[in-house]
């Protein structure tokens, strides 16, 4: 039996702001599109960080979501309602790992994501299902971000000449 998600004000609650993609999944359509909007400008504040500590407050990020995801679900009452974004926010940073600076990698870059997530190529959809709560809502867009950052680096090698 599927439930209507309770109605919670994101803006009254930090844990459900952010999990909500500071707003972002509120919109009434395309949340995950605009959460991933949300994750560019904190993409770009992070673009100077040598790569470990990139890498750090991604891992950091990603383990936060679990948690404020699983806090949000509960208290929608959904397992994984689709305002939450926090996944979208941290699978576009992984996308963007190695990412050459430039508008044009941060739109490829948004581009690659958006696809890999809305597609859920195998196994993606059944790692979605095999993980409950924070977890699971994290994890599918990890590993649509995973293939996301090797189709951005295929074309960085194929086309950067090009596209700089």
């Amino acid at each position: 039996m599927i439930r209507a998600p309770k109605d919670i004000n994101v803006f009254k609650n930090l844990w459900h702001f952010l999990a909500f993609g500071f707003g972002s999944g509120k919109m009434p359509f395309a949340p995950g599109t605009f959460g991933t909007i949300a994750g560019v400008p904190i993409y770009l504040l992070m673009q100077d960080l040598g790569l470990t500590s990139y890498l750090v407050v991604v891992l950091v990020m990603f383990i936060f979501g679990v948690w404020i995801c699983q806090v949000t679900s509960d208290a929608l009452g959904v397992e994984d309602h689709g305002g939450i974004v926090w996944d979208e926010i941290v699978g576009y940073l992984i996308t963007m790992t190695f990412a050459p600076k430039g508008w044009i990698w941060v739109l490829v870059g948004f581009l690659a994501f958006r696809l890999f997530d809305i597609w859920k190529p195998w196994p993606i959809k059944q790692l979605e299902k095999r993980f409950p709560g924070g977890l699971g809502v994290m994890v599918d867009d990890v590993l649509a971000a995973v293939y996301a950052l090797i189709l951005l680096q295929l074309i960085v090698i194929l086309f950067s000449t090009q596209l700089v």
